[in-house]
């Protein structure tokens, strides 16, 4: 028996150490990418919650103000229950809003990850000269 010819095969080099590197790369840039669109989604959110609470902020001064300055102590409750209402009211609106941003922006940083994801097995399976798996695609 020939254990040179037995283990030939073994050792054979058939792996493309380039395409690796550059599908490491490409995985770097979509990690920056992602991260980028945190950044920017992260301070969006934080604008629009810091533009929330300045106008609470302005419009429990206003309704204070209101209430504080005129009226009966019977007119004055039916005033603070309004503006307790309409306080709560906006307040889960604008909850609705941020929540809605947040969801975008996870979505949007997903999307980034997965499709590179995707893309990094199909380079390392054509770099190791092994098929790619199947994906499953969506019935319509």
């Amino acid at each position: 028996m020939n254990y040179a010819n037995a283990f030939a095969d073994m050792f054979k080099n058939n792996f493309d150490y380039n395409q690796v590197l550059t599908t490491q790369r490409r995985n770097m840039e979509a990690a920056s990418e992602a991260s980028q669109a945190m950044v920017e989604n992260v301070q969006a959110i934080s604008r629009r919650q810091a533009e929330i609470a300045r106008e609470t902020v302005e419009g429990a001064l206003k309704a204070s103000k209101d209430i504080f300055t005129s009226g009966t102590p019977e007119t004055n409750i039916a005033k603070q229950a309004a503006y307790a209402k309409g306080a709560f009211e906006n307040a889960l609106s604008n909850l609705r809003e941020v929540s809605e941003m947040a969801a975008k922006s996870c979505f949007e940083i997903f999307d980034v990850v997965t499709s590179r994801a995707s893309e990094s097995i199909e380079e390392l399976s054509k770099a190791s000269g092994v098929a790619a798996p199947a994906t499953k695609k969506k019935s319509a």
